[in-house]
């Protein structure tokens, strides 16, 4: 118990999967982290188009606070794309994006799936994804700001081929 007065600081909780009927509370979410409807409107696609292979919140209380999905790479096959990550713009700079990213690097390198992100690479560094172990790769997007997570140490050499989704 805390004394009178003191309040608990809330927390998100642990990663989790989305729950159903969470769909508006991330749609919101995206808006607000992004400033524009472009981020839900992709993930609106890669679930109608069932490229979607995995979405994942981390919640504080019963308000959805952070969300990332994982979409299913054309190529090479068996890689997923971890697109969009969004925290809320009131939970921003309290280490809760880093934290959501480094859950799902380790689990990548546990699991054995390899994971592409497309982003700031000091942030994605940080949270244990490889900018070095991108550098063969040959993209439609920047490679410069393409990261991998998952097993081993390598650098594939390998042409990424996203969701039709994304466009």
């Amino acid at each position: 118990m805390f004394p009178e007065g003191l309040a608990m600081a809330m927390t998100p909780d642990f990663l989790r999967e989305m729950r159903p009927g969470e769909e508006p509370q991330v749609d919101a979410l995206l808006r607000a982290a992004f400033g524009g409807a472009e981020e839900a409107d992709l993930v609106h696609l890669l679930r109608r188009s069932r490229e979607m292979a995995g979405e994942m919140v981390m919640a504080a209380g019963d308000q959805v606070v952070a969300y990332s999905g994982l979409s299913r790479m054309v190529g090479p096959k068996g890689w997923l794309c971890l697109a969009p990550v969004a925290v809320a713009p009131d939970w921003q700079g309290r280490r809760v994006g880093k934290r959501m990213i480094g859950l799902i690097a380790e689990w990548a390198r546990i699991s054995g799936t390899t994971v592409v992100v497309l982003g700031h690479a000091g942030f994605y560094g940080k949270a244990g994804f490889s900018a070095a172990r991108a550098a063969r790769l040959t993209s439609p997007y920047p490679v410069d700001h393409t990261l991998l997570a998952g097993p081993g140490a390598d650098a594939p050499a390998a042409a990424l081929v996203y969701p039709k989704a994304f466009g």
